[in-house]
């Protein structure tokens, strides 16, 4: 029961921080361009608390899964000095665009923060190659520091990896610092090869149900679905992550793996072959870097860079389908994976991710986001006029109803991965 309510209020308090600050970007943006704030209210539904101030209305709501700024003239446009819709563009662009900038500059600082808390990061100075591997056979030996590759810049050794994912195999120029002078080395990555079939499981615990499945994988094409439970393989039981990974992976190639999954009421075989994938590797191992502040501050720099990289590829691959909606992940999956962080620093880490990942949402192009709301009023500044107040409402109403629409999906999706 304890851990219930610990598990509550650190869902409350994530959710409501980040839908605070959010709201509060709005309002103190609105504030300091004079325009009138109605109401300030966290939570949607009816209200609990309310405290009204000399011209702001404060408000607590029952449902604590949003919030909102009620600005003078924002929903019906008002002849004022004090309305939004009075207002010139250039305030109504920096309000409505305030709330999303908060939560990623949020989301980015707190991010930093604690990768420069953590210390432990990779150098790139190697400690030693490892044997039959490129660059023990090209000449690399240990204390060399890999500075370029292919004559660009190497900053830490995400950068490396990034190289190398799409390097196909082929010849790399390495630039290297030995003993105070540069000396270029080429190689040609050693390839290793893996099987997959482009499924995702659950983590941390023993299911075997499948969480996603990647787009264009041998799984997506034979026919298995988000949330089927993998029963057998082969004939044989899996209970576990672990028993479905190790068939994979030992498979030969071309063979054949016969899932027997479990799908609602239904028991049903899916012949799969694996993918082939290939992954390439210089073949070494770094030392650590020197854990001072100053370092670590070098680090976090660049893991905060990969961070922001990180979530705008996802949203390309949304956008071109190699991520599904199935995938999303709403109110119901942050509360899952809020339950399963174990500590502050993974707590803290979610914050960041969810921080960023909802201002860049926030911002997108889309009708009722406050992203659409900022391109219709560039159409009004090409225009020179602004548009009809109906036309301006019906989209906000459409795009409205598609948002409850996509929610209520997302949501359905996420109850079925935890049941």
């Amino acid at each position: 029961m304890i851990n219930f309510i610990i598990i509550v209020l650190k869902v409350i308090f994530l959710l409501g921080f980040l839908i605070f600050i959010h709201e509060g970007g709005h309002f103190l943006v609105a504030k300091l361009c004079k325009v009138r704030v109605n109401e300030f209210a966290l939570g949607f539904g009816p209200t609990i608390w309310k405290k009204q101030g000399k011209e702001t209305k404060y408000a607590l709501r029952l449902i604590p899964l949003g919030g909102f700024v009620s600005l003078e003239g924002e929903d019906e446009r008002v002849e004022s000095k004090n309305s939004f819709s009075e207002a010139s563009i250039a305030k109504r662009m920096a309000i409505i665009v305030a709330g999303g900038i908060v939560n990623i500059i949020f989301g980015l600082l707190v991010y930093f923060i604690l990768m420069s808390s953590i210390g432990n990061n990779t150098s790139l100075v190697v400690d030693k190659t490892m044997p039959q591997y490129a660059a023990e056979q090209s000449g690399i030996i240990a204390g060399d520091e890999i500075i370029k590759i292919n004559n660009k810049k190497i900053n830490v050794k995400s950068d490396i990896d990034k190289i190398l994912s799409k390097s196909n195999g082929e010849e790399l120029k390495i630039t290297i610092k030995r003993n105070n002078e540069q000396k270029e080395i080429t190689l040609t990555p050693t390839r290793k090869e893996n099987k997959s079939t482009g499924i995702y499981l659950k983590s941390g615990d023993n299911s075997t149900k499948i969480v996603t499945v990647e787009k264009g994988s041998s799984a997506e094409k034979q026919g298995l679905k988000a949330n089927d439970k993998i029963q057998k393989i082969n004939g044989a039981e899996v209970k576990t992550r672990e028993d479905i990974v190790n068939v994979i992976s030992s498979s030969e190639d071309n063979e054949k793996l016969i899932f027997t999954i479990e799908r609602g009421n239904e028991s049903i075989e899916i012949e799969v072959i694996p993918d082939t994938l290939y992954t390439y590797y210089i073949g070494v191992q770094f030392k650590l870097a020197e854990n001072n502040i100053l370092n670590n501050m070098h680090y976090a720099l660049y893991e905060t860079r990969d961070f922001i990289f990180t979530i705008t590829d996802n949203l390309k691959m949304l956008f071109t389908g190699n991520v599904g909606l199935d995938q999303m992940m709403g109110p119901v999956g942050i509360s899952e994976a809020v339950a399963n962080t174990s500590g502050v620093k993974d707590f803290v880490y979610l914050l960041a991710l969810i921080s960023l990942s909802l201002g860049v949402t926030n911002l997108l192009p889309f009708p009722a986001l406050d992203g659409g709301k900022f391109v219709l009023l560039i159409l009004e500044l090409i225009r020179g006029k602004k548009l009809k107040q109906e036309t301006e409402i019906n989209l906000q109403l459409l795009g409205f109803a598609l948002l409850i629409v996509l929610a209520l999906y997302v949501t359905y999706n996420d109850i079925l991965r935890i049941f």
